[in-house]
């Protein structure tokens, strides 16, 4: 390979440098130089955290109804414990929203999902399902692979949605099944989302310890963020 050569001869050279002079710019000596990659270049943190953010929000979409795709969180309990499960999953602990029906609880906790997805994890990893769809999973003849195998895999997965629980008619099994489920997620601190028409506890009528039993109702008043989310029933006014 040649060696390289100046873009002119000296005498050409020199009257630039002449010239840089006369305009009084012969000292100025060359400043640093930046070649830090920008935002939206590989290498800068920003454009590997967007990046992140675009296959979360992907398998966000995938675990979301259509109904909800266009959820958003603004709630701020629902934000705040949305960005610990992002920043800290570990110390986040469960999120459970009341209220009374179509007053919006799906909407948040589908919208507090793709707040924690749009922040750019390093894995993103959701399963999203209403409480009598995962009793019909657990059960005997709901999977292919076994309850045992569901069962486990609704345990460890990093991020579980369980939407209207307490819907269902308890049973030994419905209380049995849902407190295994529940105590490995809070031994394990994996973060959980749950959304129930009751309240936790109401001296006037049903509860959620009428319906889940005094062992699940004890573990959810343990490392859980309570939110109630009031209103009018949106559904009757979409009607």
């Amino acid at each position: 390979m040649p060696d390289p050569a100046p873009l002119a001869g000296e005498a050409v050279m020199r009257r630039f440098k002449n010239i840089l002079e006369a305009r009084g710019l012969g000292d100025i000596e060359a400043g640093p130089v930046d070649d830090a990659p920008a935002p939206d270049e590989p290498g800068h943190p920003e454009y590997h955290r967007r990046r992140r953010a675009d296959w979360a929000l992907k398998r966000w979409e995938t675990a979301t109804p259509y109904r909800y795709q266009n959820a958003t969180a603004t709630d701020a309990a629902v934000l705040e414990w949305a960005t610990a499960a992002a920043t800290a999953p570990r110390d986040a602990g469960f999120l459970l929203l009341t209220g009374p029906f179509g007053t919006g609880k799906t909407h948040q906790a589908y919208g507090a999902l793709r707040h924690i997805a749009d922040t750019g994890p390093e894995h993103y990893e959701v399963i999203a399902l209403t409480a009598p769809d995962m009793y019909a999973l657990l059960r005997p003849q709901g999977s292919d692979r076994g309850p045992e195998y569901e069962v486990r895999r609704l345990m460890r997965v990093p991020l579980l949605l369980i939407d209207d629980l307490g819907t269902e008619k308890i049973s030994e099994f419905t209380e049995e099944a849902t407190y295994r489920l529940l105590n490995e997620r809070y031994n394990e601190c994996r973060p959980t989302i749950i959304t129930s028409n009751l309240p936790t506890q109401d001296r006037n009528g049903p509860d959620l310890v009428d319906k889940l039993g005094e062992r699940i109702t004890s573990r959810l008043s343990q490392m859980t963020t309570v939110v109630e989310i009031s209103g009018r029933d949106r559904r009757r006014g979409a009607a």
